[in-house]
């Protein structure tokens, strides 16, 4: 899958950094679009909808964020699946290697591609952009 328009939403600047630099070290030539929040995220996709914009075509996802956590923004993403035309790809990308966290990510199966650990990997970036 050939993705542009990438949401990155996570608390942590430096793993913006790390996002940024690995998809320039490796020519992924991509959009991101940078939130640290999942409330701020969701009003991103929302706004892009009501401008007539594409919505991003990928999510990375933190779960431990302030104001709306990982699990909240897939919460709030259900109800606004029926307003997008193309499908999102989320992958949760997390520093919790948690039982908890993992299993409910399972919860959200339909919406989630995969789950990765912190710290972010030239093969995590791999296997996401099919590189």
């Amino acid at each position: 899958m050939k993705f542009n328009n990438v949401f990155v939403v996570d608390d942590d600047k430096i793993f913006h950094f790390i996002i940024k630099k690995l998809l320039l070290n490796n020519n992924i030539n991509v959009s991101p679009s940078f939130f640290e929040n999942g409330l701020e995220a969701i009003e991103g996709i929302k706004s892009k909808l009501d401008n007539g914009e594409s919505p991003p075509d990928l999510i990375l996802l933190d779960i431990n964020m302030p104001v709306l956590d990982g699990w909240q923004f897939l919460e709030e993403f259900k109800l606004l699946k029926k307003f997008l035309k193309e499908e999102i790809s989320i992958y949760i990308i997390s520093s919790s290697d948690n039982v908890v966290d993992r299993n409910k990510a399972k919860e959200f199966e339909d919406d989630i591609k995969n789950y990765y650990l912190k710290p972010m990997t030239i093969e995590c970036l791999n296997s996401i952009f099919a590189i």
